[in-house]
């Protein structure tokens, strides 16, 4: 698959390395492709090319943005034509918002012309990202959102990566919700110092 991501910080880069070693294509989205965070290490992997965001964009069949939430507007205006694509939303508004909106998943769909938005990714650090398994069992990633094309090529997606299964928590409503997950990750492994090696894991009686 050609896979935009747009945004190079620790979870931009964590996807990127991830899908890129299991053959997918990346097109990195930068607004300066000469100075862009992770440069050294993000241009040495394979499968991997650089790229301003609208022509990342273009080349790509699915787009992830990773980027501060307070610019979740600008970046879905910045896109340009979006339509037929899938945009995978992995931030969360739990300290800051995009103006006029609750959440950054609301905020792209009022601001680019595609409505196969979901939310994926945006519920743990990103060293669980890099590495999924913990006693040797993956443990669970989860999606929000309406589009049913979004939700199966989320969920494709993170299970490639080792994330064993993939819970969905509803349509669109659910956008605020599941970035209170992701707050309940944060409050846990930073604020109460349990460390960033820790996650979610359903289990269910037999």
């Amino acid at each position: 698959m050609n896979i935009a991501i747009i945004g190079t910080g620790n979870v931009g880069g964590a996807l990127a390395q991830r899908f890129s070693d299991k053959g997918h294509t990346v097109f990195l989205g930068v607004r300066n492709v000469n100075d862009f965070k992770g440069k050294e290490t993000l241009s040495l992997l394979k499968n991997v090319s650089v790229h301003t965001i609208k022509e990342a964009v273009a080349k790509a069949e699915l787009i992830i943005i990773s980027a501060p939430p307070q610019f979740a507007s600008d970046i879905a205006k910045g896109l340009g034509d979006v339509s037929n694509k899938i945009i995978i939303d992995t931030m969360n508004a739990v300290f800051v918002k995009p103006e006029g909106f609750n959440n950054t998943a609301d905020a792209i769909l009022a601001n680019c012309n595609t409505t196969d938005v979901v939310k994926c990714f945006n519920t743990t650090g990103f060293e669980n990202m890099l590495n999924p398994t913990y006693n040797g069992n993956g443990i669970d990633m989860f999606t929000a959102g309406n589009s049913q094309k979004g939700v199966e090529a989320a969920t494709k997606l993170a299970k490639e990566i080792g994330f064993e299964n993939v819970y969905h928590f509803g349509g669109n409503d659910k956008f605020s919700l599941i970035e209170q997950m992701a707050m309940c990750w944060i409050n846990l492994a930073i604020m109460q110092k349990q460390g960033r090696g820790i996650a979610f894991k359903i289990l269910k009686r037999p």
